[in-house]
């Protein structure tokens, strides 16, 4: 049997172009579990596989990308699955170094999936994807960790993208006053929207300080943005408070002191969704599907099909897409 896949190809001059192709089961992977792919979605790490060099993530070519998917079993030589049964994968380097969710099926290891929590449909499971994941990861860090709803208000930096979005909604459906970073000033109702109290100017927290501890503001701090932001929440942070890193959107450098490590106490803790053991991703999945308000995550997905993937791509390496994007695969 054929399915329909974007199918990332290497030209002569060795870029990468996307086209649209029936591609026989044949041709898929070696893996214990073949699915047929329901959704799929758009992350920023996707834009970058379908980057003409494949965001130096790509090791191979033709090549099918998309980091996350959820869908139904269709065979299985795991124990774990049968057919009929519905899955979510993120991560895992699928996508990139393995074959990804852009197509009508995949095939991969069962130790990769996980069973689509009750409460979720495989399009709901979309919206949340690896971004999803990567605030619920970051929330049971800052909580590990000693954060409560009531101890103050939370930052959240790059809010407004989609693991921002997420990020505010579910820490806000948690009780937690959240402070939500932007630049785009037209993200304010859309912030407020998913629960932030309160809208942080990018501005406000763009330069490195000049002094390593400023004011104590911070209970809590999700950032997606590194660099020199980082730097300067790391700063105003509360004594003993926490920050979870998860992105890098402004850099990889960190231009910072010990200074709020040593005399307050902080906490900077490292969320890696990718590789990350699959008794906490089932734990994610599990509370992500009974707390994250799925009604006001349907208000930020932008549908899209298979032949949309490519411009989208594009469009989230320049900052362009807001919230979360789900990609229809069923015809």
């Amino acid at each position: 049997m054929s399915f329909k896949a974007l199918m990332l190809r290497q030209d002569a001059d060795g870029q990468a172009k996307a086209v649209i192709e029936e591609i026989e089961d044949s041709a898929l992977p070696e893996g214990d579990v073949t699915v047929a792919v329901d959704h799929s979605t758009v992350n920023y790490k996707d834009g970058l596989c379908l980057s003409p060099k494949g965001g130096g993530l790509v090791r191979r070519y033709p090549h099918v990308a998309g980091i996350d998917f959820a869908g139904t079993v269709l065979a299985s030589d795991d124990a774990r699955y049968a057919p009929g049964n519905k899955v979510v994968l993120t991560g895992w380097r699928v996508g990139e170094v393995h074959w990804g969710g852009y197509a009508q099926r995949a095939r991969v290891r069962g130790d990769w999936l996980v069973p689509l929590p009750a409460g979720l449909d495989t399009r709901q499971a979309m919206a949340v994807g690896t971004a999803g994941l990567t605030a619920m990861l970051a929330v049971m860090a800052l909580e590990d960790h000693g954060l409560k709803p009531g101890n103050g208000p939370v930052l959240v930096t790059g809010a407004a993208g989609g693991v921002g979005s997420v990020t505010v909604a579910l820490l806000a459906a948690l009780g937690h006053q959240v402070a939500a970073v932007t630049g785009r000033p037209e993200t304010a109702d859309y912030l407020t929207g998913l629960g932030a109290a309160r809208i942080v100017p990018r501005a406000d927290l763009a330069e490195t300080a000049k002094r390593p501890l400023e004011a104590e503001t911070w209970a809590g701090c999700v950032d997606a943005v590194g660099g020199a932001m980082l730097a300067r929440v790391l700063g105003q942070m509360r004594y003993g408070a926490s920050v979870a890193a998860v992105g890098l959107a402004g850099g990889a450098a960190l231009p910072a002191t010990v200074v709020p490590f040593l005399l307050r106490g902080v906490n900077l803790l490292g969320i890696d969704s990718v590789m990350q053991p699959r008794e906490a991703r089932v734990r994610a999945w599990d509370r992500l599907a009974r707390e994250l308000p799925m009604a006001k995550l349907e208000a930020i997905v932008q549908p899209a099909r298979l032949e949309d993937v490519p411009g989208l791509g594009a469009d989230i390496l320049q900052g362009k897409v807001r919230g979360r994007v789900v990609v229809d695969l069923r015809d």
